[in-house]
């Protein structure tokens, strides 16, 4: 999962009962403000979500555009091995480890707007560098471990941030109505981006299509700096100290019982299943000898499952309740990846199994996402939000690299589909241990605000 299940998720996006009191915090020395919304229930008529949305579907374009780019570049034409593409995949994701948490403290001391400026730039420009290294013939495996490296930083910033602001541009009973349309745009994407790139990988070179993501983090920055958010300049002297701002998004997560399941279980769900996803540009390229072409349309048609779970979020939290509807997309997800990896098993009907298996893990992670995001966003007071979205995507983005690095040396030494069953047995062992006997089965309603 990610935890938008970061996701989404990361992340997935995350349960809760009582909280201890966090005692005083430092805030700024004005008092929170928020834009004006609408009265209107419909969150579409908010013009400054409108311009997030925007802004963040075209970075997810972009983003999915050449989302196939750089494994492929690795695989077919530096001709990595298993280790090395494990170590690229931990590099993009180890911002999460080594910063997630002081980046959660800083944004809550910056103007969000200008945080995904930066972080759209900073994207679009050192992605450029590699179709220029392209051209030149000086393109190598380090290189794009830095470009990895820089871009997760980067990614960093901008998810932490964005998921903070959604709460101060729509009022508390629409966000989870904002949550739903933001993954929705992600999972269009994400369904078009990789068929698309497939498609424009029987032309063109693959570094070119890095050129397309570029683009969409520029058109991203310029929609983001339209919105119009009033947060107030915030005074450095208002801050306590870097460490006690960070242990206090900290305690405001792992103090809350039904919050610290959420995240431990997407934390343990991710390292299990990158066993897997680390793996599976060798395991569609290499173990079953499919073209990259093949691999995009995997992963597009696979992706729309995404939408559908967007679509149906909303139906499937009436009917089961929030509570049992984490529980269940959990299950969901590991029973996704089982089917996923029937395709070693059966491999004249892998590219069916693979596209089923992938419709449903990514039904269930953004149902999963959409659901404990939009109750930690209503849980969390306004001054943590940024800590607190740091502290889970510390725990549940952190283990990736990790995950990558394991997946890496595992696969070379036990074979790419053992280690990647392991994955899928592990991710079932974790929901067992962690939610399937927990509160959040019988908790329709997941509470809203801190008790006094």
């Amino acid at each position: 999962m990610t935890d938008s299940r970061d996701e989404t998720a990361g992340a997935a996006s995350d349960p809760l009962t009582d909280a201890a009191p966090l005692g005083p915090a430092a805030e700024s020395a004005e008092p929170p403000q928020h834009p004006p919304v609408p009265a209107s229930g419909s969150v579409w008529r908010t013009s400054n979500y409108v311009r997030l949305w925007v802004g963040e579907s075209l970075s997810q374009v972009g983003e999915n555009l050449g989302t196939l780019a750089i494994p492929v570049i690795a695989v077919v034409m530096l001709h990595a091995t298993s280790q090395e593409v494990g170590y690229l995949t931990a590099a993009q994701q180890l911002a999460f480890l080594l910063i997630g948490l002081p980046v959660g403290a800083w944004v809550d001391r910056m103007r969000k707007r200008r945080v995904m400026i930066a972080a759209d730039g900073v994207r679009a420009a050192v992605l450029l560098t590699i179709p220029a290294a392209w051209a030149f013939g000086a393109l190598h495996i380090w290189q794009l471990y830095a470009v990895a490296a820089v871009v997760g930083g980067a990614t960093v910033f901008f998810d932490v941030t964005y998921q903070s602001i959604v709460p101060r541009l729509v009022k508390p009973d629409q966000v989870s109505s904002a949550n739903s349309g933001l993954e929705t745009s992600a999972q269009v994407a994400r369904v078009g981006g990789p068929a698309l790139s497939g498609f424009l990988l029987t032309f063109l070179k693959a570094p070119l299509l890095l050129v397309a993501t570029a683009i969409g983090y520029v058109v991203s920055m310029v929609a983001v700096s339209t919105i119009r958010d009033d947060e107030p300049k915030h005074v450095p002297e208002a801050h306590a100290s870097l460490v006690k701002e960070i242990g206090e998004g900290l305690r405001f997560v792992f103090t809350h019982d039904l919050l610290r399941r959420i995240t431990i279980n997407t934390g343990a769900s991710n390292l299990a299943s990158g066993l897997m996803t680390t793996l599976m540009p060798l395991f569609i390229l290499r173990e079953l000898g499919l073209p990259a072409s093949v691999f995009g349309v995997v992963e597009g048609i696979g992706s729309a499952g995404g939408i559908l779970g967007a679509l149906a979020a909303g139906w499937f939290t009436k009917r089961l309740g929030e509570g049992p509807t984490i529980v269940w997309s959990s299950f969901l997800f590991t029973a996704g990846g089982a089917v996923f990896m029937l395709a070693a098993v059966w491999p004249g009907a892998s590219i069916v199994l693979m596209i089923a298996g992938m419709f449903v893990f990514m039904f269930s992670v953004v149902l999963y996402n959409i659901a404990q995001v939009s109750f930690r966003q209503r849980l969390c007071p306004p001054r943590l939000l940024g800590r607190m979205n740091a502290s889970i995507r510390f725990v549940v983005w952190g283990v990736t690299p990790i995950s990558s690095a394991v997946a890496g040396v595992l696969g070379g030494w036990m074979g790419i589909v053992p280690t990647m069953w392991l994955g899928v047995a592990l991710t079932l062992l974790a929901t067992l241990i962690v939610v399937a006997f927990s509160p959040l089965r019988t908790l329709r309603k997941l509470p809203d605000r801190l008790p006094d």
